[in-house]
């Protein structure tokens, strides 16, 4: 049997389309789950693997979808493996390991794939700390400019209702109460 496994990373986004593509490749079942790709205790992804039986496919839209590290893929394939079942990603058609030449390439290509990500990690990392170093702002702009946070913490001291204060800028409560001097 062929089993599909789709996966978003937030609730904001739709398993949809993974479905559809996983259903139309000759999926009988799939699961579906919302959770990161950074966590390795998903508990749809370990119902796809349990289903498993020899001679049985674990299928995905796209590699990212299964793991985000080599050590998590080679894990998640050793345990796809170990239950005499195969994997393949439709979206990368070198992710199949039917074949050992599948097997090789999955290994290679998921290290260069961490190899990346570890670079545009770094490079981003280095940017923000040369954006911080020229002292740019990094985040979302105030809701309030200088002066109006200046006076809502003066009017706070004074005893005036948090809310009242909130209300008169139409911002939230909350937003003045993390205003600090």
């Amino acid at each position: 049997m062929i089993y599909g496994y789709a996966r978003v990373s937030t609730d904001g986004q739709s398993v949809e389309t993974q479905v559809g593509q996983l259903t139309a490749a000759g999926c009988g079942r799939v699961f579906k789950e919302t959770a990161s790709g950074s966590k390795t205790d998903r508990l749809q992804l370990a119902r796809a693997v349990a289903a498993l039986e020899p001679g049985d496919v674990l299928m995905v839209s796209r590699l990212d979808r299964l793991a985000r590290s080599t050590r998590d893929l080679l894990n998640i394939l050793a345990a796809i493996a170990a239950k005499e079942s195969a994997f393949r990603s439709l979206g990368d058609a070198w992710a199949d390991t039917t074949t050992a030449h599948g097997r090789l390439m999955v290994t290679i290509l998921g290290g260069l794939a961490e190899f990346e990500r570890e670079l545009i990690r770094t490079r981003t990392g280095e940017g923000r700390a040369r954006a911080k170093a020229r002292g740019q702002s990094l985040g979302r702009p105030h809701k309030l400019t200088l002066h109006q946070r200046n006076e809502a913490l003066a009017r706070k001291a004074r005893g005036e209702p948090v809310r009242e204060v909130a209300r008169s800028y139409n911002v939230s409560a909350s937003t003045i109460s993390r205003i600090q001097s």
